[in-house]
């Protein structure tokens, strides 16, 4: 497996894995919407969907960055979701 150089924080930091390029198809994944449904990626088959993922909505940069990529998102002909370790009520 590749091994990616990265820094955090000023310390290096190795991540393993292939990183996504561009117009690769993501696996299938499971999480929970804000009812506690389970809502799949497939879901949403034939669909663009853009996907941001957050630690937690309950952080000011977490919560800016979400609601500046709504506020952006808004204009475009796709689904866009948020992703958080939050609780759904979070």
């Amino acid at each position: 497996m590749p091994t990616i150089k990265i820094t955090a924080h000023g310390n290096p930091v190795t991540l393993e894995g292939k990183m996504p390029l561009v117009g690769d198809k993501a696996l299938d994944f499971t999480v929970l919407d804000i009812n506690f449904a389970p809502v799949s990626l497939l879901s949403f088959k034939g669909k663009i969907v853009i996907i941001s993922a957050v630690p937690s909505l309950d952080t000011s940069v977490c919560q800016l960055q979400t609601t500046r990529f709504n506020q952006e998102a808004a204009s475009l002909d796709a689904m866009v979701m948020t992703i958080s370790m939050d609780l759904p009520f979070a």
